[in-house]
């Protein structure tokens, strides 16, 4: 059960309060953990650019956005020996500034004096980066020079004997080209003045790995290997978080492995590390594993407990150790991934029990998982305890309640938040303004759509293309055709649209039938010579949904004129619509083309293709292209068996139904229930009981159960050799399940009948008339022909004008058990000879003359009946 949001916020600091945090030590990332300052930041002198001394607080230094990029990595080949020196031949060095304008050194005279430290232009620090500022001291001047300078011996001349670890660090930290920090560090390593440490290689590992230059990220690993350099607990997160991200999971792995071997623990930060890790691959349970494991043996080593670690591994929650709110969030995060509400709260109330404050990020991953589990008592309850401790919501919280509000059909609530985010002067971003125009596309809600489209214009907010499509959507399922065209065009003129946004369009119109709007976008598509397999793909579809067949195969026919090769889908997609058109014939010219393609890779199409011929009645066909599939490999599945099967099974075929069931366990595949059910129809075709009630067994164990047609047929079986018990079982199942029908009733009937034991097959025919199952000739024929026998003459007389009432026409059986009753009654077989007569010659006079002879002789009035 989800627990609920208890948040004492006495517990935490709120924004802008006095109040204090406990004194809770902040984990770092890996490579911003350059110097270690001490936790009351002694105040230091930082040098400004004209040597003045200026006391400031010298803060940590700012880390960058970790980057978080899906690609994927190549391996580069790997180098025993690394050069570093990156274009040696420096005659055609320069660097391109604003307005595209290469600089040389010598071009710079006038802006900045390279014979000492103070001699920096006037207005550099206008120029340089609040970042840069923000760092103080000679760091702006510094980072202005190396951005203009090509030349590093010169850009660096000013500061070359006075740089620190701690500035020669924030140098190449600041690099946004891992090309430039690799020319600095191998400058620094240069220069004998200056010695390089763990950290500025933990910085290069970071820059080399973001930009998955892994040959290198290698060959600095064997530098520190060679000159001593022992790798630190960072150094290890560093390298596990670039190949994590650089989707080399294994290799990641790899390197936590070899961090163990060394016998060095993760750290918080580390381990975090690993846990995103696992979390971005979807393997939530190793994620948690992890953590549950790291806890515990931190919980071991702050406390000096030597308890076995397997016993700690299930309370690892309850382990006293102090996290970081953004371990925090990442746990919350993978439990929330994972599906694990109850756990993501339970982390959550942790987090609140140590005192540490949840942050916009806490609280966004929380809203998100309750209202994604439908909890959204809870979402309103965190957005109450955001606003108690101060906690401002950010623009991403309002997009999470704009989405779930939509999501759960609150369509009102989430325009509610997206006012709301402006009352609280905060813009709403692509994000906000698409998730909420596709709510209103989705439901219809042109006017409101309208509007926002219009404050998007007003800002110069760019319409991405699925965005675009879901309007086009909207108007043409809204009925406003000319509106869609006109919203299409805006965009088509602009001639920014791809392929894909055409593609979608014209599904759009062709979904619904709009032929000739779709073949519009189609030309236009032509027109901006943007014509991909995509087009042709949604257009042959958009054909068939206008049963326009010959168009649709013209246009596949086009395909190589316009240079474009049909593809599986292009083939797929006619294939069915040509078999669904009864056009197998059609089809399989398509489908040989296919094959002859190498693009049929299992057996839909043929399966779509040996269904249309079975329901032509051409079983020939069928079975010749089952064999062509079969000699070309490909498999048939349990779906082409089983259309097979019934197909002969309908018309009796009894070996050519056996054969395809050898055939299909030979091949390994699995029966269904369609398939037992058609069994069941052929066994009772040709009188094979036993191998009936085997099949008819397996279905009783399968998950669908056997069909109220089945049953019936296995009625009939037992019927026929007047076995009644199980023929009842049967009859007595379906009753309860409420699945018997009027053919289950008519077939007890007639087995009671047929066994001389009126009783029971009156009882029934009673109860046929309470339920209304007397719909059918035959099931009134055989209630007549009780009836008649039984010398129950009124009821044949009443059931008889039921039949005339419903306008169901008698044929020769009705009238034979209409003969006996008047025989019976002493009509001479001569009269019933003559009424018989009269039928065929007038089927409405006849019926007459029949009822008044019934009433006349069985004593009763029509009126009475």
């Amino acid at each position: 059960m989800f627990v609920k949001l208890q948040l004492d916020t006495s517990c935490f600091t709120m924004l802008g309060s006095t109040k204090s945090l406990p004194n809770i030590a902040l984990p770092v990332s890996p490579v911003d953990r350059i110097e270690r300052f001490s936790k009351d930041r002694n105040h230091r002198v930082l040098q400004t650019p004209n040597g003045d001394g200026v006391k400031k607080r010298f803060s940590e230094i700012p880390r960058p956005t970790p980057d978080r990029s899906n690609g994927v990595a190549v391996h580069e080949p790997l180098l025993k020996r690394q050069n570093f020196e990156k274009n040696p031949d420096k005659e055609n060095a320069g660097r391109t500034l604003d307005g595209g304008k290469t600089v040389n050194k010598r071009d710079l005279g006038g802006k900045l004096k390279l014979g000492n430290a103070d001699g920096v232009m006037e207005k550099m620090h206008t120029k340089c980066s609040k970042k840069w500022v923000a760092y103080g001291g000679c760091i702006p001047a510094i980072l202005q020079a190396l951005d203009e300078v090509e030349d590093l011996d010169e850009a660096l001349k000013p500061w070359e004997e006075s740089l620190n670890n701690k500035e020669r660090s924030i140098i190449l930290k600041e690099q946004s080209s891992w090309e430039r920090a690799l020319e600095i560090f191998e400058w620094f390593k240069g220069k004998d003045c200056y010695e390089l440490n763990v950290i500025h290689y933990n910085i290069m590992l970071r820059s080399l790995g973001k930009a998955r230059k892994w040959s290198y990220v290698e060959g600095l690993w064997e530098e520190m290997n060679v000159k001593g350099i022992a790798p630190i607990n960072s150094t290890y997160g560093t390298l596990i978080d670039a190949y994590s991200k650089g989707g080399l999971k294994e290799e990641a792995l790899l390197w936590l492995e070899k961090m163990n071997k060394q016998g060095m623990e993760p750290d918080e930060v580390t381990m975090g590390i690993v846990v995103q890790m696992y979390k971005k691959a979807g393997e939530f349970q190793k994620a948690e594993e992890f953590f549950k494991k790291w806890s515990s043996s931190e919980c071991s080593r702050q406390d000096g407990s030597t308890v076995n670690s397997a016993a700690r591994l299930g309370t690892a929650l309850q382990a006293q150790v102090c996290l970081s709110s953004h371990t925090y969030n990442t746990l919350i995060d993978t439990y929330g991934k994972a599906g694990q509400l109850k756990e993501a709260s339970d982390i959550f109330a942790q987090m609140l029990r140590e005192g540490i404050a949840p942050t916009t990020v806490t609280f966004n991953t929380m809203i998100h998982i309750c209202g994604n589990h439908g909890k959204l008592e809870e979402v309103a309850s965190l957005m109450q305890k955001m606003d108690e401790v101060q906690c401002p919501p950010d623009t991403r919280t309002y997009n999470i309640l704009i989405s779930l509000h939509a999501k759960h059909d609150n369509i009102n609530m989430a325009t509610d938040y997206f006012k709301k985010m402006k009352d609280a002067h905060l813009e709403p971003d692509l994000v906000s303004y698409r998730t909420l125009l596709y709510a209103y596309s989705i439901r219809h809600m042109v006017c409101r759509a309208e509007e926002l489209v219009s404050e998007m214009d007003e800002r110069g907010l760019q319409i991405d293309e699925f965005t675009q499509s879901a309007l086009t959507r909207m108007y043409i399922e809204a009925g406003k055709l000319e509106k869609s065209w006109l919203w299409f065009r805006r965009f088509h003129l602009a001639g920014n649209m791809s392929s894909e946004c055409y593609s979608a369009n014209i599904d759009a119109y062709g979904e619904r039938g709009h032929i000739m709007e779709a073949e519009k976008v189609f030309f236009c598509c032509q027109e901006g010579k943007k014509l991909s397999v995509l087009e042709f793909n949604v257009m042959i579809k958009a054909y068939g949904v206008g049963k326009f067949y010959i168009k649709a195969c013209q246009l596949f026919d086009s395909m190589e004129s316009h240079g474009i090769v049909p593809d599986k889908c292009t083939y797929s997609s006619l294939i069915q619509i040509l078999a669904t058109a009864d056009m197998p014939h059609i089809a399989k010219s398509y489908l040989s083309k296919m094959q002859e393609a190498g693009l049929v890779s299992d057996c839909i199409p043929y399966c779509a293709v040996i269904s249309s011929f079975v329901k032509l009645g051409q079983l020939e066909m069928a079975e010749k292209l089952y064999d062509e599939m079969v000699r070309f490999g490909v498999q048939p599945d349990v779906i082409v068996f089983g259309i097979l099967i019934n197909a002969f099974a309908d018309v009796g075929s009894v070996k050519e139904a056996l054969s395809y069931i050898d055939a299909m366990k030979k091949a390994d595949v699995p029966g269904n229930a369609v398939i037992y059910n058609s069994l069941i129809k052929l066994y009772t075709k040709v009188g094979f009981l036993n191998e009936a009630q085997e099949t008819y067994e397996l279905l009783q164990s399968s998950e669908e159960g056997p069909t109220t047609y089945s049953s019936n047929c296995l009625i009939d079986l037992y019927s026929e050799r007047s076995m009644v018990e199980p023929a009842e079982e049967i009859f007595e199942s379906l009753k309860r399940k409420g699945n018997a029908n009027e053919f289950t009733y008519a077939m007890m009937l007639c087995m009671y009948k047929k066994l001389g034991r009126f009783e029971e097959a009156v009882r029934i025919a009673k109860q046929m008339r309470e339920l209304g199952l007397l719909t059918d000739l035959l099931s009134y024929n055989n209630v007549l022909g009780l009836y008649a026998m039984y010398g129950r003459f009124k009821e044949v007389v009443s059931t008889f004008k039921e039949m005339m009432k419903a306008s169901i026409q008698p044929d020769d059986c009705t009238l034979k058990a209409l003969g006996t009753v008047l025989v019976k009654c002493g009509v001479s077989k001569q009269a019933v000879g003559k009424l018989e007569v009269t039928m065929k010659k007038d089927a409405q006079s006849g019926l007459e003359k029949w009822m008044s002879a019934l009433t006349s002789v069985v004593g009763v009035h029509i009126s009475d009946v």
